[in-house]
């Protein structure tokens, strides 16, 4: 009987699974080249036995802080379904213009400005209510942090507000409690922007740049190495303080503030490269932000213009579709640039 030479990782064909001794898991590979060009092969993929359908009955997504005078509440829904947000505990502190993101298991928040500028970093047990606990910080000085995406494993912050915008991308291990640590640069210097994410790709879309202009720039990352970003393409309108959420295939932007508050929904296929297309509108023109599961992301919080106060919608859009978005429920607070995470987002 000859010897049949296994294939190397990059001949390995579409569904070829293998153990990696390392993890002690089962792996699945998704099959490649899935593009051309600048992008990837494909890749090996964990087999994961986790759902959040087991965990939290669906996909849990929980918004945080906001202001316009800091605050510490935090609420969740089932992404899955409609209704009101409930209780989930408080922060460490007071927050807002801070970001989210999580594995999932574990949601991590930035506090931004707790009411001064902060560089702590919140953490909660997504199944579980009840108060954060203190995870770490980004670096000193830095804060308002709102780009910010993440996979499994790791978690990326993006960009800066104040004291002054920046290029910086940092990350942390999700499952470790620590400090950030350096993984590269944005294209440009910025702030207010927001991610979005595979389990492979990050995405930042939007922000303000330093002289105080607005940008269309999407620029993406590879979660699992270290560099600096590469250009994606544009969004549709320049815009700051937009919400963003994915699932493995799309990525979709909502709302912001353009030369005023926006109602506009955009989305791209985030294994490629382009510009991002129309997809619908919000119910309400505001600056919300993003929960998503793997079929839907609902949009919560913001400023809305029309009655020229912080709202407390939530609507929410399924995510393979286009169309205007839908009322979900409301918060049980109003309030504009808080955070928002899931346990069912795009990276996982």
């Amino acid at each position: 009987m000859t010897h049949q030479e296994l294939p190397s990782y990059d001949q390995a064909p579409a569904g070829a699974i293998r153990f990696n001794t390392d993890s002690r898991k089962l792996e699945v590979y998704t099959g490649g080249p899935v593009g051309y060009g600048t992008l990837p092969n494909g890749q090996w993929m964990q087999v994961d036995s986790f759902t959040p359908d087991i965990a939290t009955g669906g996909t849990r997504g929980v918004y945080a802080g906001g202001g316009p005078t800091a605050v510490n509440t935090a609420n969740y829904i089932n992404v899955d379904t409609t209704g009101n947000a409930l209780s989930f505990g408080t922060l460490t502190g007071t927050s807002k213009e801070g970001c989210g993101l999580a594995s999932r298991t574990r949601g991590i928040f930035l506090l931004g400005q707790s009411p001064a500028n902060s560089d702590s970093i919140d953490m909660i047990t997504i199944a579980s209510t009840g108060s954060a606990e203190d995870f770490g910080n980004l670096h000193t000085g830095a804060a308002r942090v709102v780009d910010a995406c993440s996979n499994q494993i790791r978690g990326l912050f993006a960009g800066q507000e104040s004291p002054s915008r920046t290029n910086d991308i940092r990350y942390i291990t999700i499952a470790e409690k620590d400090d950030t640590v350096d993984f590269g640069d944005l294209t440009a210097n910025k702030g207010f922007g927001a991610g979005c994410s595979s389990s492979t790709r990050g995405v930042f879309g939007g922000g303000r740049d330093p002289g105080g202009t607005n940008v269309d720039t999407i620029e993406f990352v590879t979660i699992s190495t270290l560099g600096n970003a590469s250009d994606f393409g544009d969004l549709t309108e320049t815009n700051v303080s937009l919400g963003a959420g994915s699932n493995s295939i799309r990525g979709i932007f909502g709302g912001g503030f353009t030369t005023t508050y926006t109602n506009t929904i955009q989305y791209i296929t985030i294994a490629t490269l382009g510009d991002a297309l129309d997809f619908g509108d919000l119910t309400e023109p505001r600056n919300p932000r993003g929960m998503s599961s793997s079929t839907r992301i609902a949009f919560g919080g913001g400023f809305d213009p029309s009655p020229g106060a912080n709202t407390d919608i939530i609507d929410y859009v399924q995510i393979m579709s286009t169309g205007n978005a839908i009322d979900f429920g409301d918060l049980t607070y109003t309030n504009q640039n808080g955070s928002a995470l899931s346990n069912g987002h795009g990276g996982l």
